[in-house]
C-alpha cells in the first residue's frame, strides 16, 4: 500500500485515532492535511511528522472546526490551491456527550449530530467535487460499534454514529459513478490513553485477547484506502477485536 505523494485529510488529526491514522499515511509517502480545531493539538502533529527521520510525507495543519460548514469549504480550498487534488478524507472528528434523554438539551443534540454526522456529509460532498476532477479517491468515514449497541445516556451519540453507517452505504451508491469510494470503519474500544493501566479483564472481554489501540485503525484506514481495494465500497468494517460477538452472562 504506497501513497507517495497522494494527498489526505484526516479530520481531527491532533489526537487519538486521527493522529495515528494522519502519522501511518504520512509514513507511506503521502502529504497530510491535519483538520483539527485546536491548534495546539494540530501543530503537535505536524511537528511530529515532520520531524520523523523515516517518514516520507509531509502534514499540513489546517485549522478547523468540522461543525461549521464553511469551514470546511475553506478546509477543502485550502487543499484545492495548494494540489489541486485530493486522493483520500478520512472523516474522523467528533465529540460526544454523556447525559439523560430526560436532561439532553437540543443545543447539545444538534452540536453532537452536527459535529459527528453533517460534517461526515458536507466534508464528503466537497472532497468529491475535487476528487472526480481526478478520476476519483476515498473516504472512510468513522463510526462506532456503539451504532449497533449502547450504554444508558448515549442517544446523541449513537444516533451520529448510527447516521454515519447509512450515510456511508448512500455516498458509496451516489460517487460510485465518478470513481469515488466510500467505506466506514467502526471501532470497538480503541484505548487513546495509557495501555499499560489496562487490567488483565479488560483484555478479556475481547476474543482477540486484547483491548485495541489506535493502529489498529489507521492500518485498516491504509487497507480501505488502497486502489488495490477498489472492489470494497460501501460497507461497514468492524474493529472490536471480536467484542460485539461475545455473548456475555452475569456469573
Amino acid at each position: 500500500m504506497k501513497y507517495t505523494d497522494n494527498i489526505v485529510i484526516v479530520t481531527g488529526g491532533g489526537q487519538g485515532i486521527g493522529l495515528a491514522v494522519a502519522s501511518m499515511y504520512a509514513a507511506h509517502g503521502a502529504h497530510v492535511v491535519i483538520a483539527e480545531q485546536n491548534p495546539a493539538a494540530g501543530e503537535a502533529t505536524v511537528e511530529k511528522i515532520n520531524a520523523a527521520r523515516d517518514t516520507p510525507g509531509t502534514a499540513l495543519f489546517v485549522q478547523t472546526d468540522v461543525s461549521s460548514p464553511e469551514q470546511i469549504e475553506q478546509l477543502m480550498q485550502t487543499v484545492d490551491s495548494r494540489w489541486g487534488r485530493l486522493d483520500v478524507l478520512i472523516n474522523n472528528a467528533g465529540l460526544s456527550v454523556w447525559e439523560s434523554p430526560y436532561d439532553l438539551a437540543v443545543d447539545a443534540w444538534d452540536r453532537i449530530l452536527n459535529t459527528n454526522l453533517r460534517s461526515v456529509f458536507l466534508a464528503s460532498r466537497e472532497a468529491a467535487k475535487i476528487m472526480r476532477r481526478n478520476g476519483g479517491g476515498a473516504i472512510v468515514n468513522l463510526a462506532s460499534t456503539r451504532a449497533h449497541m449502547s450504554e444508558p445516556h448515549s442517544e446523541a451519540y449513537a444516533a451520529s454514529k448510527g447516521g454515519i453507517l447509512a450515510l456511508t452505504h448512500a455516498l458509496g451508491v451516489s460517487l460510485g459513478p465518478d470513481g469515488i469510494r466510500v467505506n466506514a470503519i467502526s471501532p470497538g474500544w480503541i484505548e487513546n490513553g495509557d495501555y499499560s493501566a489496562l487490567r488483565p479483564q479488560d483484555h478479556a472481554q475481547h476474543p482477540a485477547g486484547r483491548v485495541g489501540t489506535p493502529d489498529d485503525i489507521a492500518r485498516a484506514c491504509l487497507f480501505l484506502t488502497s486502489k488495490d481495494n477498489d472492489f470494497i465500497t460501501g460497507t461497514e468494517l468492524v474493529i472490536d477485536g471480536g467484542m460485539t460477538r461475545k455473548m456475555i452472562y452475569e456469573p
